[in-house]
């Protein structure tokens, strides 16, 4: 039998990482009608939407290499959570538009540590298991996304605007104690140390960047629809503050329910490229669909379709990403794979907020579901290419 401690630090670090992300998401639905609030346009809300993923762009492939040269996680854990704190911290105490695009940057340092977060805890588990282990980290992120963005709304309706950025801040300081009980285990830190000459073979896997590519699509879709400017289409169709939270339900549900059944239910029946085509091309459909929505009940049932569909992508991207990559350079793959993928964070709802100025506010849809098909597209042609790691061949010689 495990000692106890093994057997509950998944457990305490599965708590961690709803706490850390449940502080990132707790404004999240609000923040496009705070900025239009408080004088921002549509291309200003979408360059601080896009901050968040370009601060990931340039940070998350450097925090995945140091932690594999220095063979240390739990530091950088801490740091996230440190940095998830003073990024609400700062949305608390002030309202100007320029402090608000730095404390959505500094939201983005933060988050770019979750590529420590995502290999600290497959090390728990044997490398038969990660699929599963990804769909259930997966999870989590899901749920915390539910319940910050879920409640959102209420909280500023019950105590004003600056609210959700308090509550982010006392919660970020909770996960960041009980962060200190997390121990690194010892598969954590296995293999020779990794050599500067092996990076380039990392970050260059064909099959990683495959993937990569295709998640650029997938978090460019959320962070430009309900994580972008769906809540903000809701007040333009009549939607209160309060209400943005059904809204956010909607999308919610069925998203954690599908990332359930993705790994247990399509990638069995279909498997992994099929499942991406079949996500894909309906997230795209719903997407081009919404700004055509004019009811509540309508854009409800619109918002529940996609949300499924977008929830089958993030288990099955996040189990490709490191599933031919050796122990030992995971943290840099996974920092590569989220460093990639902050691209579409950055330029899909930015680029979304310039097509809103002349397309009216449907535009950043009409871009999410172009991109969907697209890479719909390109999950078929990838799907009949054979994917095969050249990097322990590259390694051991």
């Amino acid at each position: 039998m495990k000692p106890s401690s093994e057997v509950l630090n998944p457990y305490l670090f599965l708590l961690v990482s709803f706490i850390f992300w449940v502080s990132h998401f707790i404004y999240v639905p609000m923040l496009a009608p705070y900025i239009e609030l408080k004088g921002g346009s549509y291309t200003y809300a979408g360059l601080v939407l896009g901050s968040y993923g370009i601060m990931q762009l340039l940070c998350r492939m450097p925090i995945g290499i140091f932690s594999d040269l220095m063979k240390m996680r739990r530091p950088f854990i801490l740091s996230g959570m440190i940095f998830s704190a003073l990024s609400c911290l700062l949305f608390a105490v002030t309202d100007h538009l320029g402090w608000i695009l730095a404390a959505r940057s500094l939201a983005g340092l933060a988050a770019s540590t979750w590529v420590v977060f995502t290999v600290l805890y497959a090390s728990y588990f044997t490398d038969q298991q990660i699929t599963k282990a990804m769909g259930s980290i997966s999870l989590v992120v899901v749920l915390a996304q539910f319940t910050g963005t879920g409640v959102s709304g209420y909280l500023v309706d019950q105590w004003g605007w600056q609210a959700p950025f308090w509550i982010g801040a006392w919660i970020s300081i909770v996960g960041l104690l009980l962060a200190f009980l997390i121990k690194e285990t010892k598969n954590s830190r296995v293999g020779e140390p990794i050599r500067w000459k092996d990076l380039s073979a990392v970050i260059r896997e064909p099959h990683l960047l495959k993937v990569s590519l295709l998640s650029v699509v997938a978090h460019g879709i959320l962070f430009t629809t309900m994580f972008g400017f769906t809540p903000a289409y809701a007040v333009n169709i009549g939607f209160q503050a309060n209400e943005i939270s059904q809204i956010v339900i909607a999308f919610m549900v069925p998203h954690a329910i599908s990332t359930i059944l993705s790994g247990k239910v399509f990638v069995p029946k279909l498997g992994q490229w099929r499942t991406l085509q079949l996500a894909f091309g309906t997230a795209a459909v719903f997407s081009v669909l919404t700004p055509f929505v004019k009811t509540k009940l309508l854009l409800w049932i619109l918002q529940g379709l996609n949300g499924f569909s977008l929830g089958l992508l993030y288990p099955v991207l996040l189990a490709m990403a490191i599933e031919m990559i050796p122990q030992e350079k995971r943290a840099t793959a996974m920092g590569a794979y989220q460093g990639i993928y902050a691209i579409g964070m950055f330029t899909v709802p930015f680029f979304g907020g310039l097509l809103n100025n002349y397309l009216g506010i449907g535009g950043a849809f009409y871009l999410s579901g172009a991109l969907g098909l697209l890479a719909a597209i390109f999950s078929v042609v990838w799907s009949v290419q054979p994917s095969k790691s050249k990097i322990k061949k590259s390694v051991s010689t």
